[in-house]
């Protein structure tokens, strides 16, 4: 199951080539999702075994934490501190993992996506929302909580942006310039609509570009993946990585940033279904331990 701020995709099978069953449900409050969301696997044919979670969050992953598995203080109105694992493991009676939507979506890319064969990943999600997953060794990053790189400082210009952001917590952080809604905000109409030659997009560029020269510096990821819904605008791949190769400024001497750019940051190979496949994937591994 992804778990997204618009909509749940819940889905049954064992990987890319071998979906049994899918549907698309919209996200309004906890009782009413989570409850279409019981009744589609307990309509398949065959009991569900495990449920995998890829979900926004902030989410609460230490196993013993009273919280575990909680969606814990989300903007999300009504969704703060719900128990989204545990309902669904009372009411499906299936062992029940989570992960955040963007460490599940990695480790879809990683298995049969845009990452294969590469040990450390970041994907970035740029829609509604920015956040990012992180895999070490094939594994997805955990710590004190999990990594919320949409919520990353980065630096503005308020003369030549003087946006004030639109994140709740932060402002002007990562999420507050360069989401979706937050170009939406800005230019008085949503990005899909804006030609590719608009002064959002340069903009844009510089914002993600500056987040990811600061994760190329602390995480050296191998690959970077760059999904969601701004990033269909695929002009802003090559603004994207031209800005960071101009940060970077050859510092960093790896042919991946210096002569292979457009292999390294890149779409992904699974599209809008990385986010479910990676949910499926954290079933799989349940299952399998």
């Amino acid at each position: 199951m992804e778990a997204g701020g618009t909509k749940f995709v819940c889905a049954v099978g064992t990987g890319p080539d071998d979906i049994r069953a899918r549907v698309r449900i919209p996200t309004t409050t906890p009782d009413e999702t989570l409850a279409s969301v019981v009744s589609f696997f307990r309509a398949q044919r065959e009991a569900v075994s495990a449920v995998g979670i890829g979900a926004f969050g902030p989410l609460d992953l230490a196993p013993a934490s009273p919280t575990f598995g909680f969606i814990t203080s989300t903007p999300k109105p009504g969704w703060s501190q719900c128990d989204i694992a545990g309902r669904l493991r009372t009411a499906l009676g299936a062992r029940v993992t989570i992960d955040t939507d963007v460490n599940a979506a990695a480790i879809a890319e990683h298995r049969w996506g845009a990452a294969r064969g590469a040990g450390t990943v970041l994907y970035m999600t740029i829609g509604t929302g920015i956040g990012g997953g992180v895999l070490v060794n094939g594994a997805p990053l955990h710590g004190m909580l999990h990594p919320e790189i949409g919520h990353m400082p980065v630096p503005q210009d308020r003369v030549a942006d003087p946006y004030p952001g639109r994140c709740p917590y932060h402002g002007a952080c990562l999420e507050g310039l360069a989401s979706g809604p937050a170009v939406h905000e800005r230019w008085g109409q949503p990005g899909e609509t804006l030609p590719v030659d608009h002064a959002a997009w340069a903009l844009e560029a510089r914002y993600l570009a500056l987040a990811l020269a600061s994760c190329i510096y602390t995480l050296s990821p191998e690959r970077i993946v760059l999904g969601g819904g701004v990033m269909q605008q695929r002009g802003l791949f090559p603004l994207v990585r031209r800005e960071v190769q101009a940060l970077l400024n050859g510092y960093i001497r790896a042919a991946s940033v210096e002569t292979d750019i457009d292999g390294y940051i890149v779409a992904p190979g699974l599209g809008v279904d990385a986010g479910m496949l990676g949910a499926l994937a954290l079933a799989m591994d349940l299952t399998a331990s």
